[in-house]
């Protein structure tokens, strides 16, 4: 459906012998890269963090992930992106630099920071850390708590990846819910025209194959 690059949110990866085969599968599809987060378990918001029971992996299962997935790529573009949680889960900063070191060396393209603060300081501050040991590996980040940060500024620090995760779905809902109260209080849809997109309009968002 598109040439551009597409990055698979992975969740944790699940068992080490099932990523091996998703990381076969992503490629086979033309996935650019997967995400895989530093936890165990079912799945939950890291916006969470402390509220609800997280745990993270140990650094030793999960370079152990990381590098199974590497040895069964098939080619050289295809990247796994380590996220780390250290920081949601409030481990620290030391654990969170000494996990991104442990992952790079295990073979990972790219760190994902992430952190549930408001302001931006102790991303910057792992960017600025993470930077003086190694300036090559790719930084990703996910803005949606500290939102007020410039795709520029995080350049300048040495950012490489900006990942902007539900703003589509958080301002879709709204939309839908709106457009529904509408047409049930009206019992007719025409009140609901003005808040509408054409179906031309929709088709020719995507574009005609030359």
């Amino acid at each position: 459906v598109t040439t551009k690059p597409i990055i698979f949110d992975g969740d944790t990866g699940g068992l080490t012998e099932h990523f091996v085969y998703t990381v076969k599968s992503m490629e086979r599809m033309g996935v650019s890269a997967v995400i895989i987060e530093d936890k165990t378990g079912l799945k939950k918001n890291s916006l969470f963090g402390n509220e609800v029971k997280q745990t993270q992996d140990s650094i030793e299962n999960f370079t152990a992930k990381i590098a199974a997935g590497k040895r069964a790529q098939k080619t050289k573009e295809f990247m796994i992106i380590a996220r780390i949680e250290s920081l949601i889960l409030e481990q620290g900063m030391a654990d969170a630099l000494a996990r991104a070191d442990a992952y790079v060396k295990a073979g990972a393209d790219g760190i994902m920071i992430h952190s549930r603060r408001k302001e931006p300081d102790e991303i910057f501050a792992f960017v600025e850390q993470f930077r003086q040991k190694d300036p090559q590996t790719p930084i990703v980040v996910v803005p949606t708590s500290f939102n007020a940060v410039t795709e520029e500024e995080f350049k300048e620090r040495g950012v490489n990846v900006v990942i902007y995760a539900n703003q589509l779905t958080r301002t879709g809902f709204p939309a839908m819910q709106h457009a529904a109260e509408t047409i049930l209080k009206n019992h007719r849809a025409k009140e609901c025209d003005e808040q509408c997109m054409s179906i031309k309009e929709i088709i020719n968002l995507i574009p005609e194959e030359e």
